[in-house]
């Protein structure tokens, strides 16, 4: 069974997510504190230009750039819903529920842009896709809400059942129970989690969302500015929690008090029995540190990144696709049958390509050139492999067989920019102006700037945190540097070493874990 970890630093600004499985990193997502995450937010744009060449138009959500709505993303029920938030802005008291609002017919699947939307309309819609690069927000009127079970499409009536439930019996339950329960006007697509649920869960979060659907139009006034976001998606880490929370995790650790606690309540909502998994980390190491995870973010998302037996991929990325070259590299051949060398090691680059794709959020083309082979059997294995491997990926994914050229496609969908992590680091010493200070004084330095923070803090107790070269260097021999000093100034120090710190650099705290300040 797979251990699964998720580990969530708050920062000042921003919050890093980062997903170990066996406590390897597999996922990595950072939502910055004063950016709202986009995708899933639904808006009232106004139609800024219709392009019939395009079929589609360009609509005003607040972003710089306009945002891009193709017609084949109106959805059906377009007039529909047009209708609705018409008479909800001009109502004279409680807002018509949908259930029993007469729904307009469906729009041509063939029809025309032109044909439903004018300039400067407003219109109801949702973001499928963050600005990438030079492009803005891709977007959709076909809305949907997407709880923990369930995935509500007002003006729908359709009810859908995720394909990875794959007991006929269960789909026939599920089928049966929503269309019992759900309102009319209302299509609902039935996530994998929900599979085993019971009526009374699946019927309280329908109402809930339901509920969040109708009180928007509510609050809708005739002199309502747009844009304006109309139902804001929730947070990035509660986005993220709502996706991943169908499995068992060990532990969910967290590094803030605060966020720990609404996570316990959104757990507690949802799956109860995983509440005590939450667990705040108080340590004076950073929590990335101390789980390790960022030692593989360093050796994960540079140009060049190794796996197994000295084997190593190189990743490169333009505008319009990205490129994996696969290299066998010092790895130790055994015999002479190159044919299963490069097998053995194209389906080791198979393991960490999926991975690299997910920790990065790799999307839209992906050409893969693995190392020549011959046989068609071979060929097969490494395309059967692949499969396996992605089967785990949440993003929508296709991936083609091997090209007669070694090369593999894969599409993944887009909906954000990739993760981009710079891994090079200025010079520790000179701070990349070639020159440093001397490193025989650095001990001297430490034990000034302790002899500093005694005149002016009153703690005995005081904690060290190094490169743990240095912190090896201090702790090491039968009467160890850092312990003379703990004799000579009668304190207790305490040296921690950290590895995500520069060679150099150093950090003070007192007994309550604060930092002290040198200045």
């Amino acid at each position: 069974m797979v251990n699964k970890d998720l580990i969530i630093d708050v920062g000042a600004s921003e919050v890093n997510i980062a997903l170990l499985e066996d406590k390897q990193l597999i996922e990595l997502n950072k939502e910055k504190r004063s950016v709202k995450f986009s995708v899933g937010d639904i808006y009232l744009g106004k139609v800024k230009k219709i392009m019939p060449g395009l079929n589609a138009a360009f609509v005003n959500v607040g972003y710089e750039r306009d945002a891009f709505l193709h017609y084949l993303d109106l959805g059906p029920q377009f007039r529909t819903q047009q209708k609705y938030y018409s008479l909800a802005i001009q109502r004279q008291g409680r807002i018509t529920p949908v259930h029993k609002f007469k729904p307009e017919e469906d729009i041509d699947k063939e029809g025309k842009i032109t044909d439903v939307l004018t300039t400067g309309q407003t219109v109801l819609v949702q973001i499928t896709k963050e600005p990438i690069s030079t492009k803005g927000p891709r977007l959709a009127s076909e809305i949907s809400l997407a709880g923990r079970n369930l995935v509500l499409i007002p003006f729908s009536d359709k009810v859908s059942i995720s394909t990875k439930i794959e007991s006929g019996e269960e789909k026939n339950r599920l089928k049966t129970l929503i269309q019992s329960i759900k309102p009319r006007n209302y299509g609902v697509i039935v996530r994998t989690v929900a599979e085993g649920k019971k009526v009374a869960l699946l019927d309280a979060e329908l109402k809930e969302l339901v509920k969040r659907w109708e009180s928007a139009f509510a609050s809708l006034r005739k002199e309502t500015k747009t844009p304006k976001l109309f139902i804001g998606e929730m947070n990035r880490t509660s986005t993220i929690l709502r996706d991943m929370l169908n499995v068992t995790f060990n532990a969910i650790h967290i590094n803030d008090p605060v966020l720990a606690e609404d996570i316990r309540k959104y757990i507690r909502e949802i799956a109860p029995e995983k509440e005590k998994i939450v667990r705040v980390y108080n340590g004076s190491i950073p929590i990335f540190d101390h789980f390790g995870v960022n030692k593989q973010i360093k050796a994960l998302f540079g140009k060049t990144v190794s796996f197994k037996h000295g084997a190593y991929l190189i990743i490169e990325h333009t505008e319009a696709l990205h490129v994996i070259d696969v290299n066998s590299g010092n790895r130790s051949r055994s015999g002479n049958d190159q044919e299963a060398n490069a097998l053995e090691v194209n389906l080791e680059a198979a393991t960490e390509i999926a991975r690299q794709l997910r920790l990065r959020d790799m999307g839209g083309i992906i050409v893969v050139d693995f190392i020549d082979m011959q046989s068609s059997d071979n060929k097969q294995l490494l395309y059967d492999r692949m499969k396996e491997v992605m089967s785990n990926d949440r993003t929508k994914h296709n991936i083609l067989p091997l090209s007669k050229f070694g090369l593999m496609q894969i599409t993944r969908q887009r909906v954000r920019p990739e993760m981009n992590i710079v891994t090079d680091e200025v010079c520790p010493s000179c701070q990349g102006t070639g020159k440093t200070r001397p490193t025989i004084l650095f001990t001297d330095e430490l034990e000034s700037a302790l002899s500093f923070i005694l005149g002016k803090v009153k703690t005995r107790k005081i904690i060290l945190n190094l490169h743990p070269f240095v912190a090896a260097f201090l702790t090491k021999g039968l009467i160890p540097l850092y312990r003379k000093w703990n004799m000579k100034y009668k304190i207790m120090l305490k040296v921690q070493a950290v590895p995500s710190y520069n060679m150099l650099e150093y950090h003070f705290y007192d007994s309550e874990e604060n930092e002290i300040d040198l200045a």
